[in-house]
């Protein structure tokens, strides 16, 4: 055993090696799509629940769901980034809702939310 080890010159095979010699393990996981694996932090069973409860939507399909819950983890974790940037510009590192307003006033693309939080 020893011997293989030494004849491989490193003690990990080469099978774990990718086409650059990267290892196998700095290479981020592939999605899976076992019925158990979260694609979604939020849950997609209210977010169903959301979208049917607006009276123009009849049918909204699991994909529809899924890009809809996508979406609002991004924009969440985009305008909490960016209240957070605020929150430190304050020496904080808790949030707070003037740093979401400083957030909203201080990037274009939250100009629709303005006046949302009065």
């Amino acid at each position: 055993m020893a011997a293989a080890a030494a004849a491989s010159g490193s003690g990990t095979s080469r099978e774990e090696d990718g086409p650059a010699g990267e290892t196998a393990a700095s290479q981020p996981p592939a999605p899976t799509s076992a019925p158990g694996a979260r694609l979604s932090r939020l849950p997609l069973a209210r977010v169903k629940a959301l979208v049917k409860a607006d009276p123009d939507v009849t049918l909204a399909g699991q994909e529809a769901i899924f890009i809809l819950a996508r979406a609002a983890e991004l924009f969440v974790e985009t305008i909490a980034k960016d209240a957070y940037c605020c929150a430190q510009q304050g020496k904080r590192k808790t949030l707070q809702r003037r740093d979401l307003d400083n957030a909203i006033e201080a990037v274009d693309e939250f100009a629709f939310l303005e006046g949302t939080l009065d």
